[in-house]
């Protein structure tokens, strides 16, 4: 049995999840590029796609893939002086983001900055529940260290 009736269907529901995580992983140009070759890959594969276990985290990795052959961007911008558009950054931030592994980076951005439910980003990027707790407290805790930050 066919979870999604049609590729629309299942866009509606997965490309948000999708172009956030590719995004948060990848800068906003680069992601949105990988995006954008993501989805025409799985509307040429949707045949295939659709009887699959995981489509969504099978597009994930398929998009991770076509953004690591890209030339590479900062993922958040540095040395920009707040503005009021325009949140302000820990100018540290950056650089201890790239300090963390790619799935530790993830994991980080999903939970905490986009609010993902572990189960969510489980499910998002192909994992399990547990190894998202395991990669989200690594992950937080190398931040903390980079950042001289206290955990309490």
């Amino acid at each position: 049995m066919d979870e999604w009736d049609s590729y629309e269907q299942f866009l509606r529901v997965v490309e948000p999840r999708l172009r956030y995580a590719l995004v948060a992983g990848h800068g906003a140009e680069r992601g949105m590029e990988a995006l954008s070759d993501t989805l025409v890959y799985g509307m040429r594969h949707w045949d295939r796609l659709r009887r699959m276990r995981n489509p969504a985290g099978y597009l994930y990795r398929v998009g991770q893939r076509l953004a690591r052959r890209r030339p590479r961007k900062g993922l958040l911008p540095t040395g920009e002086a707040p503005t009021a558009e325009a949140p302000w950054i820990e100018p540290q931030l950056a650089g201890a983001l790239r300090s963390l592994s790619q799935r530790q980076r993830e994991v980080v951005v999903l939970v905490e900055a986009f609010e993902y439910t572990h189960q969510e980003a489980a499910d998002l990027l192909g994992i399990g529940r547990s190894s998202v707790q395991t990669h989200l407290e690594r992950g937080l805790e190398r931040l903390r260290l980079a950042l001289g930050v206290d955990d309490e």
